[in-house]
């Protein structure tokens, strides 16, 4: 049983009146922190909790969340408060009744994602780090897009992946994609796109009126193809929503190659959360792509 008291009186501070927790009902579908809708009767919360040590996680989600917010392109679930005591950290943010909607809506959430990635930044990442599921998630700020990914993507999942004991061939392919990442950007000049970070299809929903809502992000300032191939990672978005993407913000012919360079990141990400079976699949993304420099 949780003590709600502390998450109580913060959510009771931002409304300017009194707000008691009368019903918490647990929601199902992550497997990083636990979630619930909590409402004193008239209000309903969204409330996310993990251990105390944590509470730097829900702070970067708050500001990524913000971040999209303030651009005016797609919606988001607001974020109300955050804050920890002796038992959890937390996070509440807007309680939205979501669906996975028809496939008709495609079409909205294409043209809004690239109105999102329109909003851009001087530089490529982020002005704080953040996570990826709960890997840490560099985001220091470069003027060179190919030295980001090198460095504080790929680079970083290999060294992680070293120290926990994936080494041999997965390693040695690693250096060698490092050394040729130039080559895959030949001719390419992305821009610092504002990214979700984490658009896979368990991050979208549908609200109550058929409105596209992105959630759990991983926000930083990157190129663009790389949040369109994570969309295509696990299972793919429906087909209305990439040709409205492409309508609106068309796409480089050296998208189709560069997507799984961005796509093995996560790949690498999962081997490192989630353990041996992402090996194979890192090694042969890994192989794939140095045939394609050959």
């Amino acid at each position: 049983m949780h003590n709600w008291l502390g998450i109580s009186t913060q959510i009771s501070a931002v409304l300017g009146k009194t707000f008691t927790i009368q019903e918490s009902d647990p929601i199902g579908g992550g497997c990083i922190n636990q979630t619930y809708r909590v409402s004193d009767g008239r209000f309903h919360f969204f409330v996310k909790l993990n251990s105390p040590r944590n509470l730097p996680m829900f702070e970067a989600e708050s500001a990524g969340l913000q971040e999209i917010l303030q651009s005016g392109t797609i919606r988001v679930p607001q974020p109300v408060c955050h804050g920890k005591d002796g038992q959890n950290a937390w996070l509440v943010l807007e309680y939205l009744n979501l669906n996975k909607g028809a496939n008709s809506h495609g079409s909205d959430f294409g043209e809004q994602l690239a109105a999102l990635h329109r909003i851009t930044s001087p530089q490529f990442g982020w002005h704080r780090d953040n996570t990826l599921g709960t890997t840490p998630q560099i985001n220091t700020v470069c003027a060179d897009w190919t030295e980001f990914w090198r460095k504080q993507r790929l680079g970083y999942q290999l060294d992680l992946a070293k120290s926990n004991g994936f080494n041999g061939k997965l390693q040695q392919l690693g250096e060698q994609l490092l050394v040729n990442l130039e080559k895959f950007f030949s001719g390419a000049a992305p821009l610092p796109s504002l990214l979700h970070g984490d658009l896979w299809s368990g991050n979208y929903a549908y609200d109550g009126d058929g409105n596209p809502v992105i959630f759990d992000p991983a926000v930083y300032y990157g190129d663009r193809e790389a949040d369109l191939a994570m969309t295509e990672l696990f299972g793919g978005f429906p087909p209305d929503f990439y040709s409205a993407y492409r309508y609106n913000y068309p796409l480089d012919s050296g998208y189709n190659i560069r997507k799984s360079v961005y796509n093995l990141y996560h790949i690498l990400n999962h081997l490192n959360l989630f353990g041996g079976n992402y090996l194979y699949q890192s090694e042969q993304m890994m192989s794939r792509l140095l045939a394609e420099i050959r």
